[in-house]
């Protein structure tokens, strides 16, 4: 029996047929329909919404919703025939629940869970967990980054220049060595066995991830199996910096 950490609702097979103003995707269904669906996604889904790919959509049944469907899974050949997850508000939620089971030792031990925390300069950002345990332990800073882009089975974050990824890098960096930060790359694909930066699509952003590992920053590259009937954990990545 598969131990899901996530289990998708009852998901519509179907081909992309476009991805366009960035929340919206043409997709032909089994029937032959073709639908509009929200797609939860504002970044470029570089690698991750070639047309004529295979996709699921989960369907709501939400009468104030006016697109009743959503793009949740691509399926890719970059390696061999793997699902995608692209709803980029699952990884926090599967990460919740990760967290509550305790599936990242990494961690050591901790009793309070705490999301969307204020902190940064001037408490102008919101780190996505945030971990206490005894007072002998360093808080947590935990922040999420959902992780599709790859090279082979290297994992690559991000796709695209991201300044607000950097923000969130020189944040955690100004909280050592008082706190501990951690970086958790979300790989929502299971083909990936490595991860970097993507330095070629964000040379600055892999620079300070250097400098934040150097000062103590810690970094989980997480791997994930997706497919249409849930999500489970599959262990560490191999961080290759």
């Amino acid at each position: 029996m598969i131990d899901w950490l996530y289990r998708y609702p009852p998901l519509y097979p179907g081909i992309l047929l476009k991805r366009y103003k960035r929340f919206f995707a043409d997709v032909q269904l089994a029937s032959g329909e073709i639908v509009t669906a929200h797609c939860p996604n504002t970044g470029p889904m570089t690698g991750v919404s070639t047309p004529l790919s295979a996709v699921q959509l989960s369907k709501t049944d939400n009468p104030n919703r006016k697109l009743a469907y959503t793009l949740e899974l691509i399926q890719v050949n970059d390696n061999e025939p793997t699902w995608v997850g692209v709803n980029t508000i699952l990884p926090n939620r599967v990460v919740k629940l990760a967290l509550v089971k305790y599936l990242f030792p990494e961690l050591g031990d901790y009793n309070l869970i705490k999301t969307e925390v204020v902190y940064g300069l001037d408490n102008k950002s919101r780190v996505d967990f945030f971990l206490t345990g005894s007072l002998e332990e360093r808080p947590i800073y935990l922040e999420v980054k959902n992780t599709t882009f790859c090279d082979g089975r290297l994992a690559l974050f991000p796709d695209t220049e991201t300044t607000r990824g950097q923000k969130h890098l020189r944040e955690l960096m100004a909280l050592l060595p008082l706190t501990r930060a951690v970086m958790l790359y979300f790989i929502n694909r299971g083909d990936c066995t490595e991860f970097s930066p993507g330095d070629r699509t964000d040379p600055v952003y892999g620079k300070l991830l250097r400098q934040a590992i150097a000062l103590g920053l810690e970094v989980l590259p997480c791997r994930f199996d997706i497919s249409p009937e849930g999500i489970r954990y599959l262990g560490l990545a191999k961080l290759k910096i």
